[in-house]
């Protein structure tokens, strides 16, 4: 009698965690306004500022937003399918994204230049974790384009 209850609970618990986890949905995040979205995907450098695109281009982990900071300010939070732009003086920065984990990336920029970083979703124990990863120019266009900026 005793095993039957503990396999009806057993049931019952993953039974709500399973409504639980497809029942919150995607994460949803304040989007820019269109014009905004619109220039920034112009990819065209402000003359001696350099530009950070940090794009979210996959679904897993939707129902989690993530805070990404430049420099130690919050630049935003990003959900599946968005970006965040960040334009300002070239040198040494550290972007930085919190979610169960931190994945901190220094990059150094230049003056006239783009930057595209991936924040790759990952499993975590009790939350989505992330991984921020430098890509190459063409990549990251591309996976911009697919994406709405975040405010």
């Amino acid at each position: 009698m005793k095993v039957h209850t503990t396999r009806k609970l057993l049931f019952i618990f993953l039974a709500a965690l399973v409504a639980a986890v497809f029942g919150a949905g995607c994460a949803s995040v304040p989007l820019a306004p269109k014009e905004k979205d619109v220039v920034s995907k112009s990819f065209t450098p402000t003359p001696g500022k350099s530009q950070i695109y940090v794009y979210r281009n996959e679904s897993m982990g939707g129902a989690l937003p993530m805070t990404v900071a430049v420099d130690d300010r919050i630049l935003g939070r990003t959900a599946p399918k968005t970006y965040l732009w960040w334009e300002g003086e070239p040198g040494e920065h550290t972007v930085a994204s919190h979610t169960e984990n931190v994945s901190e990336l220094n990059i150094k920029t230049e003056p006239g230049k783009l930057y595209f970083i991936w924040q790759e979703v990952k499993m975590g124990v009790w939350a989505a974790r992330s991984l921020l990863q430098q890509v190459d120019e063409a990549t990251g266009k591309t996976a911009v384009m697919e994406c709405e900026l975040s405010r």
